[in-house]
């Protein structure tokens, strides 16, 4: 007895000891404080009155007392020491509260607990409201309370909390017997409520931000974290009701397999909305609160104890009487069985048009403080879900049959040819450089390019492809492998826009966007070829010093250009696709519809300039970079598919040029509109003009040899609905474009290879007709098939202005007085002429795409 007193004594000792120093240095801490805020004298004043008034209580309390009792020490100093102990404490949760000097780290305020900020997904939606994608740095989309079925809150309170409706944030009892496990070693339990769990997942108490100066002292570090824990919880308490700290616990928790909040997770794990959970998946749910990776029921290995934990969630709920004892065991003996559904940001369609979204909302989001994700945003966009599907379909349909064609027209055959038709010597190895891979194998092996060379073309890995047959295949490939595998793929982009609103309305950038990164859309930029010829019969009508009509005529004969670039001599004599020059005099409709190159060269270089067709393309829409050279007119500056056919809009559109839009309103997480957009819009071309450029686009369906009849095998035109179009071809046949214009719909579409190298030989395979044109055909018969989308078909409305060019009484396409009436001509009339081009290459050849090919 007499030892153990000896020990009490000795931790009396030094625990006086311990209060003493604590209270000498908080002393020293507050007199400094004080004298450099009000100075020595007052602070000494203050210290005298602290002291004088100390001595004066102590005083009275002893006169009330007999302080010559043997029992009056011990008393007094356990009041004392009771008195300082709460004044400890009290101080305690002053410096926990306010961060005193910087030691505990910050503590929400009510404002974040009236309005806390919880990561969560922000949703892009189609013009008809469809959900087309999610972005998230956390995948959660919030739930309410009604939400949430009976049995799934039971189960939490029965695993977690069971006297939850009875606590005000912290549970004592609880407390009690997780302190009393830790002593015998027997933890069946722990210590947190809900409600304190809520307060660590909501607002983050262990995470950097919340650390102070104490965060490296190893014993004082969890009682600080444990304390804003209480402290939090019992504020949540006071400021939320029970469903609502419930629905925020569920809105909040991680469930692994990156799903956040209970709405993902119900999705993730078993494909289910939130009121469909079942007993039993409810109480997997709940379980793996314990540990999200051990209790995963997805991870092969943890299986049974994912079960295991199940039942042991089930044994809860039936313990505290949410379940009775039958329905429990009946409950445990049915199999577990998941449905694993993970979201994916780039599952579901309209994948390339969502990643410009992206890009437009970050943009946004710099500019007003918005982040895509982290702050639920719902994005509406102007895509339409069931265009775009049809979009999607006709591009695989079409592409599907045109590659077969490709490879049996090469079979096996290099496809990646020079100007001359030779195979181009190391292609395959020059690509291959261009890669990530081939860069970070010569980083790795600087000065070694056996192992470089034995990582790229010898070790061989099973890698899933992409594949017209399957949609996937696995096989068996070196890097070159693929690299040879993909790069005999031909590429495509289609996009479709309202010319009135500027709506993008369907959207594909490529063939998989799964497999093939790039955008054919609006990344890539090519040459192209006589879609641009509209833009030089644009600036020759609209411009009023030249003033040309559909019906005047322009003579096919050789056209030469002598021209200095960058200080060199050229000359450019451009050829027609057919061969040889008719020497007739065409009327502009009928030039512009069978693609007669040399007309466009006269009319870009002898009528208006290089310098006014430019200006012309910019005025419509066209933002790359253009170069005022001869061949200008034909098509040799490289632009995208996006702003082509956000330019031929205009025509549709009564001259003016609308600014392609994208999305149309941004909300909040609370569903209140942040902003609406609105294109722009800008009077381009006279509406006169907008008008008889409509009408010379339809010659190339009508007039004879028209480069576009091959729309006619499309089933469009019913209701005496009107189509114009134009196509182009490039070198070589290396890009393939067609562009048609419906009244309500504009639709463009390009094919090529990856690279400008990899191309038919035969322009009767390889131009814009029979490449780009089936693509917008089947995409078209698609649509106006569906009667749901509501695409008005007919004619184009009439002019709401007086013509006052003629265009309805051109005559014959020919001059007879010269000899070529029709019938002279009628041995091209009755079928489409070519299209294709032999220009120049631009001034300065942009390096090719990006290898994004074969990557996941």
């Amino acid at each position: 007895m007499s030892q153990m007193g000896e020990w009490l004594r000795a931790f009396r000792r030094g625990i006086g000891a311990v209060f003493g120093r604590v209270g000498g240095a908080l002393f020293t801490v507050f007199y400094r404080l004080a004298t450099a805020i009000v100075g020595k004298e007052r602070a000494d004043s203050w210290i005298g009155g602290y002291r004088s008034s100390r001595q004066r209580v102590r005083g009275r309390l002893i006169g009330k007392f007999d302080t010559q009792s043997p029992y009056f020490k011990p008393i007094w100093k356990l009041w004392k020491a009771t008195v300082y102990f709460f004044l400890a404490f009290a101080f305690y949760i002053f410096c926990i509260e306010t961060n005193f000097l910087y030691l505990s780290g910050g503590m929400p305020s009510v404002e974040d607990l009236q309005n806390p900020k919880v990561a969560q997904s922000s949703e892009i939606y189609s013009y008809d409201k469809v959900l087309i994608g999610k972005f998230f740095t956390e995948n959660r989309t919030p739930v309410e309370y009604k939400d949430l079925p009976p049995h799934l809150i039971n189960a939490l309170v029965a695993t977690e909390d069971i006297r939850f409706y009875k606590h005000s944030g912290i549970d004592t009892r609880s407390i009690g017997r997780a302190v009393f496990g830790i002593l015998t070693g027997n933890r069946e339990g722990g210590g947190s409520t809900i409600t304190q769990q809520l307060a660590k997942n909501l607002f983050k108490t262990r995470r950097k931000e919340s650390r102070g100066l104490l965060y490296s002292v190893p014993i004082v570090r969890p009682i600080i974290y444990k304390t804003k824990e209480w402290l939090t919880a019992i504020k949540l308490e006071r400021n939320f009701t029970k469903e609502e700290i419930l629905t925020m616990y569920f809105n909040t928790v991680d469930f692994g397999s990156n799903a956040y909040g209970i709405k993902t997770a119900a999705s993730t794990y078993f494909s289910k909305s939130t009121d469909s959970l079942s007993i039993q998946e409810a109480a997997v749910l709940v379980g793996l609160q314990k540990a999200t990776t051990t209790y995963n029921p997805l991870i092969k290995r943890n299986f049974e104890k994912s079960v295991n934990r199940r039942n042991v969630v089930i044994g809860q709920m039936a313990k505290y009487g949410f379940l009775t004892a039958g329905q429990a065991d009946s409950i445990k003996a049915l199999p577990l069985k998941t449905r694993f559904k993970p979201d994916n940001p780039y599952s579901g369609p309209a994948n390339y048009f969502k990643n410009a979204v992206v890009d437009f909302v970050k943009e946004w989001g710099e500019k007003n403080g918005y982040d895509l994700y982290t702050d639920g945003l719902k994005v509406y966009t102007t895509i339409d879900s069931r265009m775009q599907n049809y979009a999607e379909e006709a591009t695989a349909e079409k592409m599907k049959q045109l590659q077969r064609t490709f490879d049996n027209h090469w079979r096996d055959q290099q496809p990646w040819r020079d100007e001359d038709g030779k195979v181009i010597e190391n292609f395959i190895e020059k690509v291959a450089q261009r890669t990530e891979r081939y860069k970070s194998l010569v980083a790795k092996f600087p000065n070694q390019p056996d192992s470089v060379k034995y990582y790229m073309e010898e070790k061989k890995n099973k890698v899933p492809v992409f594949s017209w047959k399957n949609g996937v295949d696995t096989l068996l490939l070196s890097p070159m492998d693929s690299i040879r595998y993909y790069k005999r793929f031909l590429q495509a982009g289609m996009v479709a826009m309202d010319p009135h609103t500027g709506f993008i309305r369907a959207w594909v950038g490529g063939l998989d966007y799964n497999f093939f990164q790039y955008d054919h859309v609006k990344q890539g930029k090519r040459q192209p070829g006589s879609t641009f010829k509209p833009f030089v019969y644009t600036t020759v009508i609209n411009d009023s010093t030249i003033n040309m009509g559909p019906c005047d005529r322009v003579r096919d004969e050789p056209f030469r250009a002598e021209y200095v670039e960058n200080g060199e001599e050229k000359v450019w004599e451009p050829k027609n696709s057919v061969g040889y020059f008719s020497y007739s005099n065409l009327t502009l409709r009928r030039a512009l519809a069978r693609s007669i190159n040399s007309v466009t060269a006269h009319l870009t270089n002898e009528v208006a300039t290089p310098q006014k067709v430019v200006a012309t393309a910019h005025a419509m829409g066209i933002k790359s970079s253009l170069a005022a050279v001869p061949s200008i007119g034909l098509g040799s500056s490289d632009v995208s598919l996006y702003e082509m056919v956000a330019a031929y809009c205009t025509f549709a559109n009564n001259g003016v040029y609308t600014e392609p839009l994208l999305v149309t309103r941004i909300e909040d997480r609370n569903g209140k509109v942040i902003e609406e957009f609105v294109p722009e819009r800008k009077q381009a071309i006279k509406e006169e003009t907008a008008f008889l450029m409509l009408h010379m686009l339809k010659g190339g369906l009508q007039e004879p040899g028209g480069t576009s009849q091959n729309l006619w095998s499309f089933d469009l035109f019913a209701k005496n609905n009107e189509v114009g179009g134009k196509t182009g071809t490039t070198s070589n046949n290396s890009d393939g474009w067609f562009i048609g214009v419906t009244r309500d719909l504009v639709v463009g579409a390009w094919v090529g290879g990856d690279d400008r190298s990899i191309h038919f030989r035969s322009t009767d395979l390889g131009e814009g007709a029979k490449t780009a044109l089936p693509l917008v055909g089947r995409f078209l018969e698609k649509v106006y098939d569906d009667k749901s989308v509501g695409l008005y078909q007919g004619p184009f409305p009439k002019p709401g202005i007086t013509i006052t060019k003629d265009y309805m009484n051109c005559g014959g396409g020919y001059d007879e007085e010269e000899g070529n009436d029709d019938e002279s001509d009628s041995t091209d009339v009755d079928s489409p002429a070519s299209d294709s081009l032999d220009i120049e290459a631009p001034p300065t050849l942009p390096a090719e795409a990006p290898d994004t090919t074969g990557t996941r």
